[in-house]
């Protein structure tokens, strides 16, 4: 067989890391953007009750929890400067970093979970919380998968092995970036 032709991922094949990963990446963002175009439609009907609910999140723990995550996104990429230069260690280590930021984000988020479920904000408090939770709950879940990623690539370091994950924390990343202005900050 030829493997030249096996291995045409066309524009994919340019992209650092496996081309399947860059494929469920832009999958993500497909599905991630459909929920920003309903919670923009939603806001727009319903702008008031919007509003009177978001003045009830936090945006100084939103805004911390950018702060760590956007870090662990700079030690991600440093763990990619890393393997390519051959520094196995050192990428591990900023790898690890990457990982433990992450953990601190979930433990931040379920803080905030924690404290709106005993103030009674539930998914079914209204249309803003039905969304922030599911917004929030699925960015939680790749965050969660992410981290889960990175541990596996803590112990099969390779260079396409750390590309691969640190693209996909680059999309959580990204999503965050897009998420905390949506819930926290947008009036």
């Amino acid at each position: 067989m030829n493997t030249a032709v096996e291995d045409d991922w066309g524009p994919l094949s340019a992209l650092p890391g496996n081309p399947l990963m860059w494929v469920l990446i832009l999958s993500e963002m497909l599905v991630f953007s459909a929920f920003f175009v309903l919670f923009a439609w939603q806001r727009a009907s319903q702008y008031a009750q919007f509003d009177a609910s978001q003045q009830l999140l936090d945006p100084v723990v939103g805004g911390l929890n950018t702060i760590v995550l956007l870090s662990s996104g700079l030690f991600a990429a440093l763990a990619v400067g890393a393997i390519a230069a051959d520094k196995r260690r050192r990428c591990r280590q900023f790898l690890g970093l990457t990982l433990v930021l992450g953990a601190l984000f979930c433990l931040i988020k379920v803080m905030e979970y924690v404290d709106k479920f005993a103030a009674g904000l539930t998914p079914e408090t209204d249309t803003f919380f039905t969304f922030y939770f599911l917004l929030t709950g699925f960015h939680f879940a790749h965050v969660v998968f992410g981290l889960g990623l990175l541990a596996l690539v803590c112990w099969r370091t390779s260079r396409e092995n750390v590309e691969t994950v640190t693209a996909f924390w680059h999309m959580v990343d990204l999503i965050w970036v897009m998420l905390y202005p949506l819930l926290y900050l947008l009036r």
